[in-house]
């Protein structure tokens, strides 16, 4: 099959070609594979080809994506016998004897996982920029950064190396890099996908899905993937309907907050507010009420708590894998932002990383009493477009774990939040900067109510359509 053919299906029209017998598993994993070695030595996406040695995991062949490639995020999930180096030094060879919960459903989903995808170290960045893996690059512009953490597979679905692949996002990680790359991101429910063998990811701040092109791939992948595992320590109450039926349902008239301004207060790019702008005008003319609102939190509070929670868990993995590997966690072996935030996770107490439990808690409950007014919360995903490559460093000299957080949420000002609050939030595609960088625009529904955001981003697809827009680097990729 063509890869210009290949680029432009989504992962349900690729099913669908399956199905058909109008092409095989085969030839659309040889096309994926040929996208790789033409189009990774420029986006440094892929960091791990398995198709290329015979290693790819097949999925079943009675699932809804039966014969669709796929690529896995090596941070949180694990397969059984891939390496999970977690962008970092110290974990390189880091490899598990067995499938996350999440992993086996991606294969009776039918999934072909071809390949591992970059991550900055520990996930813990804005951009996918690691010293073990080097910079990963938008297909938009090839000197700018593709988000992060899930930036590797951002590119490379942006790219048509694949139409849907795993992410996660324990603080807009799913949807920073929807945005930078012009994807869909939908940050699911807390609880929405299993976590299993683990526990609450982040002390319930983060959450494991995908980012894809299409809503209906998007709708699709959840319906496969949802609900608990057994043993799961919460999950989020079962919809009424399947997801996918959510796309093709007549919307329903919802009250939509936007803000322009973020709950910290730092600044947001022009271009940004103006694409906010356009969008809360798209969703009046489309029959929704508009108003200008925000919920009121403890900024504060929340940044420490955020602080305390990402650190504790950064020292809690780099401990884990210290000993698996029998390593010395150090700064020969870590980045400088993720020692320092190594050493503030080391020094938390117990009562402290339960009083940030407490803010948390605290801050849901305020955030649930706005969305009783409000079927919808509107943003910008991010503060900026796009930053260039090196802006968000992870080893500027000096930098400590209160900088490096604020550093992070200072680009990301919009999303935290609703891993906080454990809501479902989705990035669509809406607006372009002046210099064709893509902005994603935030939508964050009511707590299990993907349905919701699943309904209106149908609508906006249809309104404002942004399947034929492409990438430079798929444009001009010679496989065409």
């Amino acid at each position: 099959m063509r890869f210009s053919e290949y680029s432009r299906y989504d992962a349900t029209g690729l099913a669908e070609l399956v199905r058909n017998n109008e092409v095989t598993p085969k030839e659309l994993k040889d096309t994926a594979v040929e996208a790789i070695r033409e189009l990774n030595p420029k986006l440094n996406a892929v960091n791990n080809v398995l198709a290329e040695s015979g290693q790819e995991i097949e999925g079943s062949q009675e699932g809804p994506f039966a014969g669709v490639p796929f690529l896995i995020k090596e941070a949180l999930l694990h397969a059984e016998n891939v390496p999970s180096n977690l962008g970092s030094r110290l974990a390189e060879g880091l490899v598990y004897s067995d499938d996350t919960e999440l992993m086996t459903r991606f294969k009776k989903a039918g999934l072909v996982t071809v390949g591992t995808t970059t991550t900055p170290e520990w996930a813990y960045n804005a951009t996918t920029e690691s010293i073990f893996y080097g910079p990963t690059r938008n297909p938009w512009n090839m000197d700018h950064s593709p988000g992060g953490s899930s930036g590797g597979a951002g590119a490379a679905v942006a790219a048509g190396i694949v139409p849907i692949a795993h992410a996660n996002d324990g603080g807009g990680s799913i949807r920073i890099p929807a945005s930078c790359n012009g994807l869909i991101g939908l940050k699911p429910t807390r609880g929405r996908t299993p976590t299993g063998p683990f526990g609450e990811l982040l002390s319930g701040i983060g959450v494991e899905f995908a980012v894809s092109r299409s809503v209906r791939d998007t709708a699709a992948l959840l319906d496969a993937v949802s609900g608990p595992d057994i043993g799961a320590y919460s999950f989020a109450p079962p919809p009424n309907r399947s997801f996918l039926e959510a796309v093709t349902e007549p919307p329903k008239r919802l009250r939509i907050a936007f803000m322009e301004k973020p709950l910290t207060g730092v600044p947001v790019n022009q271009e940004c507010i103006n694409a906010l702008r356009e969008t809360a005008a798209l969703c009046q003319e489309l029959g929704h009420e508009v108003v200008e609102a925000s919920p009121q939190i403890d900024v504060e509070l929340h940044n420490l708590a955020t602080l305390r929670i990402w650190t504790a868990h950064v020292a809690h993995m780099v401990n884990g894998v210290a000993k698996a590997l029998n390593r010395v966690p150090s700064e020969e072996n870590l980045e400088t932002a993720s020692f320092a935030c190594y050493q503030y996770g080391q020094a938390i107490t117990a009562p402290q990383l339960l009083e940030a439990t407490d803010i948390m808690a605290a801050v849901t409950r305020s955030v649930g009493r706005f969305f009783t007014e409000y079927d919808i919360l509107l943003s910008p995903t991010t503060a900026q477009p796009p930053l260039p490559l090196g802006e968000l460093n992870q080893n500027a000299l000096g930098i400590n774990a209160e900088q490096w957080t604020e550093q992070i949420f200072t680009y990301a000002p919009f999303t935290n939040l609703f891993n906080t609050t454990g809501q479902p939030a989705i990035s669509l595609p809406l607006a372009w900067s002046s210099n064709g960088l893509p902005i994603g625009m935030q939508f964050g529904g009511r707590f299990a109510d993907e349905s919701t955001l699943i309904n209106l981003a149908s609508q906006l697809e249809q309104a404002r359509p942004w399947k034929d827009k492409r990438p430079p680097a798929l444009v001009n990729a010679s496989l065409n």
